[in-house]
């Protein structure tokens, strides 16, 4: 028998295993098997995992005898992808256990079941359509493509850990984010990691082509495109300079009433560390600065000692309606301020953190926010680009709004040069969270073709050019500051001219090919 033979019998004899399998042997296997998937999530950055957990969870698809079961294949497989990539999400509640800590489990199984339903819907609907054949691999990246997307918009949206972000790894294979963003990227990775799923059907030298094609011949050419774009594009700077203060403030201890004064002094201590003189900007994490700077004079003059002479302190820090004024509203902000604390310009942050920044539902749902106070949030208008003295325009984006796709540039707003994210990973601990944040706002950066600057409390904060190169950083965990110059950003890219159009016009020509192949003969 030759090698090629032995490798399809051995596909054969894997997917009648699973085949094999049912009740709870089949769900666990599931579970299973996304979890070990999401291995290939940041910081583990395991790319072949892929190449077993999608292949299985397509052998396991074929034998779904009915379309719950179909459903199911998705829905379990999901499960346990979402519960290994959101672990993290039960640090937040752990910042108060006595208060919170009930919730863990409803936080990370129940949210990961929620988010599963997306991908149970994406093998039900190739059930559906009679996915089969060699088409039904490129159905089912189409459909699953289309649910990650649906998951960034529907109920307000959570686009966390979708399967094109485990590309992180790859600068070059990211580059294709320059053309069909995140769900291009989804794409690519669901047809080249289900693609060996065929190596259990009849062996023939086509489909051993074909495997090898979509298994090794995308990745690859996404690779060699992005290479050639890292080479063709030299980094280029703007010659401004721009200082990122990372105080690692305690999660804990950020509002205690004794403890905020100190905080203001340390953030101020980092920023004026050596010379602002040759400084544009220097710029705090979300919410630095604990105290309404639009109504403290005199915290905000003091937080204004961080402003070079010539520039400005941009800063995290919340917002409230004056005094007397009603309905009572509360606003996570980014603020520039000018020396001697006059306030240039605000930003109020539109997407906020269901049950972090308000209670879904608050009158059924009888819990309060995880953040301080009682009162919820009131969301911005959305992304802007603001234009502000000695720098140029900049779309800010604080906390979760750099994992968004397609919403960094307001509709009807002017082309930034640059994004600037604010964040408090310090909910999230010494954990993956941070690692994760940070490569969803990095592909931001790639998608749009503008340089990106990050500050966030515990780390990790970074800039990176227009194409995601790496241009400072300070890790996560450490306490400081560090300079870098601002990169020149790049023309529009073809994601940020056509946003989700293009990906999703892949999605719906692979869905269509996947439904033509599959009438041919298997």
């Amino acid at each position: 028998m030759s090698t090629a033979a032995r490798v399809f019998a051995t596909a054969r004899a894997l997917a009648d295993r699973f085949a094999a399998l049912s009740g709870w042997r089949r769900r666990l296997t599931l579970v299973g098997l996304g979890a070990f998937g999401a291995l290939a999530l940041p910081p583990v950055s395991l790319l072949p995992v892929l190449l077993l957990s999608l292949p299985a969870l397509v052998w396991l698809f074929d034998a779904a005898a009915t379309r719950r079961a179909a459903f199911g294949v998705g829905w379990w497989w999901g499960w346990g992808w979402f519960i290994v990539g959101l672990y993290w999400v039960s640090y937040a509640l752990l910042t108060d256990p006595a208060k919170f800590g009930w919730m863990i489990p409803f936080a990370v199984f129940g949210l990961s079941g929620l988010l599963a339903v997306f991908l149970g819907l994406a093998t039900l609907t190739a059930r559906l359509v009679g996915a089969r054949g060699t088409g039904r691999i490129a159905v089912l990246a189409a459909a699953w493509t289309v649910a990650e997307w649906l998951r960034s918009w529907a109920l307000t949206g959570f686009p966390w850990n979708s399967l094109g972000s485990v590309w992180d790894v790859s600068l070059p294979v990211l580059q294709f984010g320059a053309l069909a963003g995140l769900w291009g990227l989804s794409l690519l990775t669901a047809l080249a990691a289900m693609a060996p799923a065929l190596l259990a059907d009849s062996p023939s030298p086509r489909r051993a082509v074909l495997i090898g094609l979509l298994t090794i011949g995308l990745p690859l050419a996404a690779w060699g495109g992005g290479s050639w774009r890292l080479a063709l594009v030299p980094p280029a700077e703007t010659g401004l300079t721009l200082r990122v203060v990372q105080p690692h403030i305690p999660q804990g201890t950020k509002w205690l009433e004794e403890r905020r004064e100190s905080h203001l002094f340390d953030a101020v201590t980092l920023s004026r560390g050596t010379s602002l003189d040759t400084v544009a900007a220097v710029i705090w994490p979300e919410a630095a600065a604990p105290f309404f700077l639009n109504l403290d004079d005199q915290h905000r003059a003091y937080a204004a000692l961080a402003a070079p002479p010539s520039g400005l302190l941009l800063t995290g820090a919340l917002r409230i309606t004056p005094r007397g004024e009603n309905p009572f509203r509360l606003w996570n902000s980014l603020y520039a301020i000018a020396p001697g604390g006059a306030t240039v310009a605000v930003f109020d942050k539109a997407h906020l953190v269901p049950f972090g920044e308000y209670v879904p539902l608050r009158q059924l749902l009888p819990i309060t926010k995880i953040t301080n106070g009682s009162t919820d949030f009131t969301p911005g208008p959305g992304p802007r680009t603001l234009t502000l003295p000695g720098l140029p325009p900049v779309a800010p984006l604080v906390c979760y709004e750099a994992i968004f796709p397609g919403q960094v540039v307001g509709h009807d707003q002017p082309r930034p040069d640059w994004i600037l994210n604010i964040t408090d990973d310090g909910w999230f601990g010494l954990s993956a969270g941070p690692y994760q944040h940070l490569a969803a706002a990095r592909l931001r950066a790639v998608e749009e073709g503008l340089p990106l600057v990050r500050a966030a409390n515990t780390g990790i904060s970074a800039v990176f050019d227009p194409l995601g190169r790496e241009v400072a950083r300070l890790g996560l965990g450490e306490r400081g500051s560090f300079d870098a110059v601002l990169p020149r950003p790049l023309a529009v890219t073809p994601y940020g001219r056509f946003g989700d159009s293009l990906p999703l016009a892949l999605a719906l020509a692979c869905f269509a090919v996947g439904l033509a192949c599959g009438k041919k003969r298997p």
